[in-house]
């Protein structure tokens, strides 16, 4: 793949984005490796966790202005849509997906790390909205997402002054979980994925899958949905696991 490092361990799948000459920035060429990627992490039954990460000083700077700049209108809202598929696939994954933030993560490189489930960042680490600067708006979902995560004031104010914020004062606002310094990222990232690993592996599916569904539902569906899937796991994972607590053993996922 020309824009992505790919490797997998102990269940645990890792993406770096790999144009660090570019501070990463997302092009067409990106979103071909990242569909074909998708694509084949969705038949890997042996994955059960995603990381995304950056190499070099930035996680994405950003989408490839140098790329954008001579599209018209219609390549530049087919573009803007392959990106919000592209990203909507990865939040769709059945598994967590955590954003390990290593840099720069700014336009494109915030609305990638907000389509994962979960996102640590180094103390390096900056976030940002710039598209207005340019006289655009985000197109990869920036939009939407960014409201959610940190509410439509914090939001709004990211978005129309195109300010850079630290981690610190991304961790204040909700955007990230977690903030550590540069050289425990990655040890960090990988520890929460064990934690996670050693939960009822489809439980940790539906609970993503719940969460992400109920943010679309009124609360009375989405409580009956949750209702739903809370039975399903009885006769399965859910009763190994109620029994193993009694029986103070390990569940045997």
């Amino acid at each position: 793949m020309k824009t992505i490092k790919f490797e997998v361990s102990n269940n645990i799948a890792t993406i770096t984005m790999n144009r660090p000459e570019a501070l990463n920035a997302l092009n067409n060429d990106f979103f071909s490796d990242m569909e074909l990627l998708l694509s084949n992490i969705r038949e890997d039954n042996e994955i059960r966790i995603l990381v995304i990460t950056g190499e070099g000083k930035a996680f994405v700077a950003g989408a490839d202005i140098a790329e954008m700049v001579s599209m018209n209108k219609a390549e530049a809202e087919k573009f803007s849509s392959r990106g919000q598929d592209v990203f909507l696939g990865l939040e769709k994954l059945n598994m967590p997906v955590i954003a390990a933030v290593n840099g720069y993560a700014l336009g494109g490189g915030c609305e990638l790390a907000m389509a994962c489930d979960i996102r640590i960042a180094s103390s390096k680490a900056k976030f940002g909205q710039p598209e207005v600067s340019l006289g655009l708006i985000p197109g990869f979902g920036g939009t939407q997402r960014l409201p959610r995560l940190v509410g439509l004031g914090n939001a709004l104010n990211l978005l129309l002054t195109a300010d850079q914020i630290s981690a610190d004062e991304a961790l204040r606002i909700g955007l990230v979980q977690k903030v550590t310094e540069p050289e425990q990222l990655m040890d960090e990232v990988y520890k929460l994925a064990e934690r996670i690993l050693s939960k009822g592996p489809h439980s940790v599916s539906l609970i993503k899958k719940v969460a992400h569904i109920g943010l679309e539902l009124d609360f009375a569906k989405a409580t009956r949905l949750e209702s739903r899937e809370f039975g399903s796991l009885f006769g399965n994972e859910g009763t190994e696991g109620m029994k193993a607590f009694l029986e103070k053993r390990k569940p045997e996922w």
